[in-house]
């Protein structure tokens, strides 16, 4: 399986702002029903703990609520099935329903999960996760939504990378709202 880090970014690089905000992130419908065909084809999902945890204390009710748009009744059933892959030193031992808790010997777990059989498993925000997952070389790709504006400062998606990663760059959506899609895998050649 292939790892794809799938992330909205700020035109000069950050996932979040300085103390993880991410309310500056645009999204509309046009962009779920985009983003919901691709993740409806996946069976795994990769997070960083906090991440995670902010998945978990979301999605499982969210297609419940009265108010709940297509997207969250869509994304919240695909969330229950999908198979949940959370890297955390913190949680050891959890026992989760469809989740597996990687704690140890972190490059050596995800290299054996790559080797099994299945398209590709989304690493969802996340971006310590992220930053430890392209240090280790363990990144195949990037599905990128860059929004329309600049931070300044905040959380990087890429950090202490030690060598040039090449890309090659798969396909490009502009979307309504200003927010373009990138779609790169790495180019290991």
């Amino acid at each position: 399986m292939k790892i794809i880090s799938f992330v909205h970014v700020s035109l000069d690089g950050f996932v979040a702002g300085s103390n993880g905000e991410i309310n500056w992130v645009k999204i509309n419908e046009e962009i779920f029903d985009h983003v919901g065909k691709r993740i409806r084809e996946c069976e795994s999902a990769l997070y960083g703990r906090v991440t995670y945890q902010m998945m978990e204390n979301y999605w499982p009710t969210a297609g419940d609520k009265p108010t709940a748009t297509k997207h969250d009744i869509e994304h919240a059933k695909w969330y229950k099935t999908a198979h949940k892959v959370v890297l955390s030193r913190t949680m050891k031992g959890a026992d989760l329903m469809n989740t597996t808790i990687i704690s140890d010997n972190l490059s050596d777990s995800i290299a054996e999960l790559k080797r099994q059989p299945g398209k590709e498993i989304l690493l969802f925000g996340s971006p310590t996760a992220t930053h430890f997952l392209v240090q280790q070389n363990l990144i195949d790709g990037f599905w990128l939504f860059v929004n329309p504006i600049i931070l300044g400062q905040g959380i990087p998606l890429f950090a202490d990378i030690k060598e040039r990663i090449n890309l090659k760059l798969l396909t490009t959506r502009q979307f309504d709202i200003g927010v373009t899609e990138l779609n790169y895998i790495v180019d290991r050649q």
